[in-house]
């Protein structure tokens, strides 16, 4: 990117002032989606004027968009209170859209559009643009079923973007999707597989962790997830909590992740 210039062509922002912070909605046009793509930040007053700021991206599930994890999962407000007790350092959240594809994209590469790229790449930039804190600055990756699939795998993916990477009641393989979405799974090209992208890279990524429910449609899957992993010798933490695949899961759980990015920055 040109210095003084922006990678997107256009971009349009508004703001919700909270208690402890911002609520700002972005839009740009994005090249990997071809078209316009969302995302909301959550900006605490901790970060304001600085330009070193952790990111944490959140992930949303399957019918949902960039709203879902601050007015369902009310993260925002779960992330400033952890701050303000000392708990959290000041971090920024990116919760970005998947894209807007059927019931939901799978944050992969298909149907013409990259919405993987979307993720990794644009919304990095996206931030960096709209707060001012540097592309540099240490990001994270977090998500809820479908987003804990994008999470686990691009996490996975581009280990010299994600520093940690998290997933809540995650789909573990594209062959999950059509548990959720009346797309055909031929739609979202080749089978993508969790423990493939973390085996492929498993010399360079970085920490991760996930959890599900124990009434979760997810759990055999999660617990397979595990298994795997284990008996591979890959270092990572699984822990399972009462629950089923619904917000009241994800909204007291979303602190699990932000506890354990936290302790991986510092």
């Amino acid at each position: 990117m040109t210095s003084g210039k922006s990678y997107f062509r256009t971009t349009e922002t508004g703001e919700i002032p909270c208690e402890g912070g911002v609520l700002r909605m972005v839009t740009v046009k994005s090249p990997s989606l071809g078209g316009r793509g969302d995302l909301s930040l959550y900006i605490p007053r901790q970060a304001n004027d600085r330009a070193d700021v952790p990111v944490v991206i959140l992930l949303h599930g399957v019918y949902g968009s960039h709203w879902a994890w601050a007015l369902s999962g009310k993260a925002h407000t779960t992330l400033q209170s952890m701050i303000d007790s000392g708990s959290l350092p000041a971090m920024i959240l990116a919760m970005p859209s998947d894209g807007l594809w059927g019931d939901g994209s799978g944050y992969a590469a298909h149907s013409g559009r990259d919405f993987e790229a979307w993720i990794a790449k644009e919304v990095p930039q996206a931030v960096s643009e709209v707060t001012g804190n540097s592309p540099h600055s240490p990001h994270f990756i977090s998500g809820l079923s479908m987003g804990g699939f994008g999470a686990l795998r691009i996490g996975a993916k581009y280990p010299e973007r994600f520093r940690a990477f998290s997933g809540h009641s995650s789909i573990t393989s594209t062959k999950d999707m059509p548990l959720f979405v009346e797309e055909p799974l031929d739609a979202f090209g080749p089978e993508l597989h969790v423990v493939e992208q973390i085996l492929e890279n498993r010399e360079r990524i970085g920490p991760f962790r996930f959890d599900c429910g124990t009434e979760d449609l997810l759990i055999e899957q999660n617990r397979r997830l595990a298994r795997q992993l284990q008996a591979e010798g890959i270092d990572f933490s699984y822990q399972e909590f009462p629950g089923g695949h619904e917000w009241t899961y994800w909204e007291e759980h979303i602190a699990k992740s932000f506890e354990f990015f936290a302790s991986v920055f510092s």
